[in-house]
């Protein structure tokens, strides 16, 4: 293998994401739903509200956001996060999802600090914070989740964001939490 090429493999075998995790006991219950639906993949997806999508990194690259991630923990103070309520995507993406009802603008101002960052990439849609329940589902699976959830509520402290890694295997790990103290 070429140092070239090698290059180019060690960008691709590393996929890096940013989110608030949702924490127990939801955190399961949401993630069991949600393979209860149909996606199987959502066993290897902790249950979490997205600051950056799924993105291609480097190792240098990754240490450069690991410096710029702990840089947005300072800066943010941890907040009140309700989730109420269902909504979709749809017609637009097969999605459907638990509405963030509080902390919003948090949500909002995190996902901005973090993309500022050195992985900056374009948005594939306007930012709207909320946890996935079903996607790219039969429309059965979509509508019953959308109304198995109309009525579920709950509310816990956004106090830290996390990094997330695979490498490949489609595996979400935890690489490191970052405490919002600011």
């Amino acid at each position: 293998m070429s140092p070239s090429e090698h290059d180019e493999h060690e960008k691709a075998s590393l996929v890096v994401g940013v989110a608030l995790p949702v924490p127990e006991p939801w955190g399961s219950h949401l993630q069991r739903l949600r393979i209860g639906y149909g996606e199987e993949r959502a066993a290897a997806i902790p249950t979490h509200i997205t600051l950056l999508p799924p993105t291609p990194c480097s190792a240098p690259e990754l240490e450069a956001l690991e410096a710029h991630l702990l840089s947005v923990a300072r800066d943010h103070a941890a907040f009140e996060v309700m989730l109420r309520g269902t909504g979709t995507f749809r017609p637009v993406s097969e999605v459907v999802f638990v509405q963030v009802a509080k902390g919003v603008a948090d949500c909002e101002r995190l996902e901005r600090a973090v993309r500022r960052g050195p992985l900056q990439r374009p948005s594939d849609f306007p930012y709207h914070p909320h946890v996935t329940l079903a996607h790219d589902l039969p429309l059965a699976a979509l509508d019953r989740a959308f109304r198995d959830l109309g009525a579920f509520s709950c509310t816990y402290p956004a106090d830290a964001f996390r990094l997330y890694v695979h490498d490949g295997d489609g595996v979400w790990r935890t690489r490191a939490d970052y405490p919002l103290t600011g």
